[in-house]
């Protein structure tokens, strides 16, 4: 599979995109903000430094044909038109997705795979709105893509074998360590381990047992992890943490979107990548 394309390019799907066109693929990254696309030239900027600072073979000229590999459209049917994989980052929201792939399915040629790059949703929840659910599955990517290079496969019951077998073999070519998820689970073998540690970390947060720093140096000191839960939160980034929060019925953790939203998100500090979280990079 040559021929890629990237549906939303937040963190994680301009990191999908990055990959993929470092390791040689042709990459079409789509969003439907002109203004979000406009920006993109910064942030690839920044992933190639990123990739100078932790690959051995990032070289400028590497890193420079990848960035000639990657082009960006506001137009979907333009986007899929010659798609032999389409990987859609859009926010996790299921309506959104659904509505996003429909629109996917009517477009893109029968030969195309479909995969959702969601951190929690079933495919089940997602394949019928494709109109081809035989040919969808769940890719998901951990943050840091070039150096957490996990990418789990997750099919529905329905997924053809072969699609399954096709996007394995291309998360294999993009430097990915592939995980064969056997069923269906929701948040993969990732996010099954690592959602309830960051949760509890929150509540900690909201309910003011302990600020930020403090939870963060506990976790550091007590298990010698190199980062604590606030820290790894900078590197998802706040959007996926909201969206989830907002959505839960817990009311810690619906308390906790409303801070993320707050002083977070609507001040423009999502994140590592933007310099300023949790914590200040800059």
């Amino acid at each position: 599979m040559q021929q890629i394309t990237v549906l939303g390019s937040g963190v994680l799907g301009s990191q999908i995109a990055f990959q993929s066109a470092y390791h040689g693929k042709d990459v079409v990254v789509y969003d439907v903000d002109a203004r979000v696309l406009d920006r993109l030239p910064e942030r690839w900027a920044y992933l190639a430094a990123q990739y100078r600072q932790d690959l051995g073979d990032a070289t400028p000229e590497r890193l420079d044909a990848a960035v000639a590999r990657l082009r960006t459209t506001t137009d979907l049917a333009d986007a899929v038109g010659d798609a032999d994989l389409v990987i859609e980052a859009v926010p996790e929201v299921l309506d959104i997705k659904r509505e996003t792939w429909a629109a996917v399915g009517a477009a893109a040629p029968e030969r195309t795979i479909f995969a959702t790059n969601s951190s929690t949703l079933l495919p089940r929840a997602i394949a019928d709105a494709t109109g081809r659910p035989d040919r969808f599955l769940a890719l998901h990517f951990a943050n840091n893509i070039w150096l957490q290079n996990t990418a789990e496969v997750m099919g529905h019951a329905g997924t053809e074998p072969a699609c399954s077998d096709a996007v394995a073999q291309f998360a294999e070519e993009i430097g990915m360590v592939v995980i064969r998820v056997q069923k269906e689970q929701p948040g993969y073998v990732l996010n099954s381990l690592l959602v309830p540690f960051l949760t509890a970390a929150s509540k900690l947060y909201v309910r003011g047992v302990a600020d930020v720093e403090t939870i963060d140096l506990t976790w550091r000191k007590a298990t010698g992890a190199p980062l604590g839960p606030f820290q790894i939160y900078d590197v998802i980034g706040m959007q996926t943490p909201y969206h989830l929060s907002r959505s839960s019925d817990d009311p810690d953790q619906q308390q906790f979107a409303e801070i993320l939203k707050r002083d977070y998100i609507d001040q423009g500090k999502l994140g590592r990548s933007t310099g300023q979280g949790f914590y200040d990079y800059r």
